[in-house]
């Protein structure tokens, strides 16, 4: 089987998103997918675009994404790199397709010259947790995620100036 790792075009977009869907079955979150084909499209290949995708390949069919974008430390005075998501089709995981992703998102940071790449992973997906450790990554446990979304974000975005 050739594997390759290629960067995301527009006719990809309909895949991103059922590859989209499975992370969210699998991390039991699929309620939260309200994400649509069209407004995918609009916020990885429009103007302005942000986030960036790889695709992995498997003698020519989709059978992985990678999802990231650029962060920057203030203490290292550098760019960064946060990947947002990961996810290779469960047929196709244990034969070196996430390690493929990571160590091409790797060669583009260090061509950027990052000072980090950091992504977030689920307590309870232990598989993922251990891969990652044997590739040298650390864990930040002295940091905890926050979040503001709908109704708290849109509040605070007009909560009236104290002061």
């Amino acid at each position: 089987m050739k594997i390759t790792i290629r960067p995301a075009v527009p006719a990809d977009t309909a895949f991103i998103l059922s590859l989209i869907k499975e992370l969210a079955d699998f991390e039991k979150l699929s309620h939260e997918v309200v994400a649509t084909e069209e407004g995918l499209r609009e916020k990885l290949f429009g103007a302005g675009a942000v986030p960036e995708v790889l695709i992995a390949e498997a003698d020519g069919a989709g059978v992985g994404f990678a999802l990231f974008f650029s962060s920057f430390s203030t203490f290292l005075a550098k760019p960064g790199i946060y990947l947002e998501d990961l996810y290779v089709k469960p047929a196709f995981r244990s034969q070196s397709i996430g390690l493929k992703l990571l160590q091409a998102i790797a060669k583009i940071a260090v061509a950027r010259d990052c000072g980090r790449f950091e992504w977030s992973v689920l307590d309870w997906n232990e598989r993922a947790i251990s891969f990652y450790h044997r590739l040298g990554a650390k864990p930040q446990n002295e940091w905890t995620v926050q979040r503001l979304s709908g109704d708290a974000l849109r509040a605070l975005a007009e909560r009236e100036e104290i002061g």
